[in-house]
């Protein structure tokens, strides 16, 4: 928690303001019990009423001074609070961003969002608690006690007698209730996990009749959390009764005692009233005392799942400056191993070729061969275990990671789109493109038509991951987003599945004249994408089992033989 209020720093003249006003608001509030004793002992009991006027301005007068300190503290406490949770925010998802693939796969995507969310909202609030609390908590407290024994010293013992019961209370109660609040965030990130599962998935659910099922998965989750947040609450709900009867019998003996201190003449009723309102500030500054340590120890649990994040360190860094390439549109995998963490075997062994400008590379295997795996190790979004991968001459782990994506257009399996324009879609490759490079770039990728069709063509606005768009349609944007970056190196992975046959033709086509002074690698599943390449690698079990032209390894490679039988037919073979 201490290193998350560290980000408080730069708000530190918002939190002294805050510190003079809550010490300004506690005086007042200290200096009017006194004011009420003095009003009534000389005024009420006198019956002098200029003097009970005069005091009673005074009190409002205080009063207001005091509300006025309190809503400026309210301000620059919220301020502060705020600012520090933008700027956490600000700093988590900046530092995720260099996460590589592997810590999303460990941390989760459901987690991280729950902790960018819900988590740094828990500790906003309890700042804004700790800043006012903190300092308002310990002036109540002691000036309290420091008002009421000297009101009358002997009185106070009633104070000592009560005060060991309400911090053994608050203590038990605690110590019982802390472990729960980690729980509560797991299965919040449970919830989220389902939750999201469901919303991105519906299309799956509905059309598998799965609701039912998905419902009662979505129920377990929601029950689960419930019921351990009932459990935690109905620990605390403990506290504040608990409190209120040591307070209320706490004032039962002050009065008891009190009268007959003024019975045998030794306290006025205007001291016994100032007390009874000096021990109430006591009890209440325990009960934000009490509040404070029921929020800080869930906030505890968020700062540490915060800080989980921040501490974690990509699986690899750039360790290199911006260096000059040797060659120019070469892609090299030399010998290259690589395992996923953990894993029994290699996801891919011995890997070792070499693309040149002007060549198509095609990849071609069955499922689970590590087609995408190797997609995947070129703009190093894992890296490598052994080997070395250059990109230009230059392996990719001697350049920054911005240097190599920089030279690469890469499509994945999956069309990402963003919200927004289908013209801020394709120019996500390439930020400065004009008008005209985006006309092109969907040219060549066999978009135009659609896009024509729209009523407000380039500017029409994509919902959510494109939902508004068909597989095709939005494969074709992704390949434009590339085209349009006119990079040295493009990557398609099996980009094309969602085309049919006769687009697919038209784009391979105007690919090859587009990306004529550029290499291109190329993973399909379809053998009729993969025909015409310069080089084609046939993948197994994360091995090359063949390498050459589609006659060399019709001729002498049985695994692209059984691929290329599955799904030609004679005429097409022959």
């Amino acid at each position: 928690m201490l290193k998350i209020l560290k980000n408080l720093a730069p708000y530190k003249w918002f939190v002294a303001a805050v510190v003079l006003l809550i010490f300004g608001q506690s005086m007042a509030d200290l200096f009017l019990p006194t004011l009420m004793a003095d009003i009534i002992d000389n005024g009420v009991v006198k019956g002098n009423i200029p003097y009970i006027w005069e005091i009673g301005g005074w009190m409002l007068l205080i009063s207001a001074l005091g509300a006025v300190a309190a809503i400026c503290a309210s301000f620059y406490s919220s301020k502060a609070a705020m600012g520090m949770g933008r700027d956490l925010r600000r700093k988590v998802f900046s530092h995720v961003e260099k996460f590589s693939l592997q810590e999303f796969d460990e941390v989760g995507t459901a987690s991280l969002i729950t902790r960018t969310t819900n988590d740094i909202t828990q500790i906003q609030q309890v700042v804004i608690m700790l800043l006012r609390m903190v300092i308002s908590a310990p002036i109540m407290l002691t000036g309290g006690l420091i008002m009421a024994i000297s009101k009358d010293a002997k009185l106070s013992l009633v104070i000592v007698a009560a005060m060991p019961v309400l911090v053994g209370a608050i203590l038990l109660i605690l110590k019982k209730g802390v472990p729960l609040f980690q729980e509560v965030q797991k299965r919040l990130d449970r919830l989220n996990l389902v939750l999201r599962e469901n919303l991105t998935g519906i299309r799956v659910v509905r059309a598998f009749n799965r609701e039912t099922e998905e419902k009662a998965r979505l129920q377990k989750a929601n029950r689960d959390l419930t019921d351990v947040s009932i459990r935690v609450n109905k620990i605390m709900a403990f506290m504040m009764p608990i409190m209120m009867l040591v307070m209320n019998l706490t004032v039962v003996g002050i009065i008891w005692f009190g009268g007959i201190r003024i019975d045998n003449g030794g306290m006025q009723i205007g001291d016994l009233m100032a007390y009874i309102q000096y021990v109430m500030m006591i009890m209440f500054a325990l009960v934000m005392a009490s509040m404070m340590f029921m929020m800080v120890p869930r906030a505890a649990v968020s700062a540490k799942r915060i800080n989980e994040v921040l501490e974690m360190k990509p699986a690899f860094q750039d360790l290199g400056n911006k260096t000059a390439d040797r060659e120019r549109g070469t892609l090299e995998f030399d010998n290259v191993t690589f395992s996923y963490p953990g894993a029994e075997e290699p996801a891919l062994s011995n890997i070792s070729f070499k693309a040149k400008p002007g060549e198509i590379t095609a990849i071609i295997g069955g499922t689970g061969s590590g087609k995408s795996t190797l997609i995947n190790l070129i703009p190093r979004f894992y890296d490598i275990s052994e080997g070395a991968i250059r990109v230009n001459g230059v392996d990719i782990r001697q350049a920054t990671q911005d240097e190599v994506r920089s030279k690469l257009g890469f499509v994945p399996q999956k069309a990402i789109l963003f919200t927004g324009s289908i013209a801020d879609n394709i120019r996500f490759g390439k930020p400065d493109a004009t008008p005209a490079e985006l006309e092109h770039a969907a040219s060549i990728a066999q978009a135009t038509e659609f896009i024509s069709g729209l009523k407000e063509g380039y500017e029409t606005e994509l919902e959510q991951g494109g939902s508004n768009l068909s597989g095709g349609q939005k494969q074709r944007l992704a390949i434009a987003r590339a085209l349009v970056r006119k990079p040295d190196i493009y990557i398609f992975d099996d980009s094309f599945s969602a085309l049919d046959f006769k687009t697919d033709a038209k784009l391979r086509a105007a690919l090859r004249d587009e990306t004529k002074d550029a290499t291109v690698l190329l993973v399909a599943q379809r053998v009729s994408t993969v025909v015409d390449a310069d080089r084609i690698i046939v993948l197994e079990k994360g091995r090359i089992a063949g390498m050459g032209t589609h006659e060399e390894l019709m001729k002498n490679n049985e695994v692209y033989r059984e691929i290329a039988y599955s799904q030609l037919s004679e005429e097409e073979i022959a």
